[in-house]
């Protein structure tokens, strides 16, 4: 596979993950990101040390950091614990059933079923809850479906995907959160990254046009966006 490098440096590593690909995986045979940039280290004879310090699911598609060095690794950490990284996402969802506003915020109380490997929003008080927040924006409508443009506050598990689907706005392609069943692959995109770089602290801020299927029907609203 070849690999989509937005940006590198000494300390950094900015790639667009396809779906389909694991960020990391202990699954023998299989390819992730990981690996895949330790080895891209390697054939240029340099420390293939990869930090992963955030992840998106194998079937989402998006723009990703990865750490060359430890150093970096604990400082961009830091900042996705302290909630500092601005987290872009695009996503295809049915509005068949959709009857809110254009805009607004979603705040739900998740939790995670590790053997199901599905979150489900509960009551704040059920043991193990955790707080979900994301903003949104209806970039575009056709068919029956929308573009949400959202920005991701907390990364809960599957968080956007279940929200979504509480809201009366499964992603297309969604087999687990969704009603229907549906064989295209899974419509959510991390289409834009926001961090201070780990050794010099400028703003960095990177984007990359959705490359999934699903999303050729709002390029023109959201092209010129990213």
């Amino acid at each position: 596979m070849d690999l989509q490098i937005l940006y590198e440096d000494d300390a950094i590593l900015v790639c667009y993950k396809p779906a389909g690909i694991a960020t990391q995986t202990r699954k023998i045979g299989q390819q992730d990101m990981e690996s895949l940039l330790r080895n891209y280290r390697a054939r240029r004879k340099e420390n293939p040390y990869i930090g992963v310090v955030h992840r998106l699911d194998q079937p989402v598609e998006g723009v990703m950091v990865f750490a060359k060095t430890p150093g970096a690794a604990a400082k961009l950490s830091e900042q996705i614990k302290n909630r500092a990284v601005g987290k872009h996402y695009y996503a295809v969802a049915w509005a068949d059933d959709y009857a809110g506003e254009d805009q607004g915020v979603l705040e739900d109380y998740l939790v995670f079923e590790q053997k199901s490997n599905l979150t489900r929003i509960v009551d704040r008080d059920v043991p193990g809850a955790k707080k979900a927040m994301l903003e949104y924006r209806i970039a575009g409508r056709t068919e029956g479906k929308l573009c949400a443009d959202i920005l991701l506050h907390t990364g809960r598990h599957h968080q956007i995907r279940a929200q979504f689907a509480y809201a009366d706005m499964p992603l297309v392609g969604d087999a687990k959160y969704g009603k229907r069943k549906e064989k295209c692959p899974l419509a959510l995109c991390s289409y834009r990254l926001e961090f201070a770089h780990p050794t010099s602290g400028e703003n960095m801020d990177f984007s990359a046009v959705p490359k999934g299927d699903e999303f050729g029907a709002f390029l023109d609203n959201i092209h010129g966006k990213v």
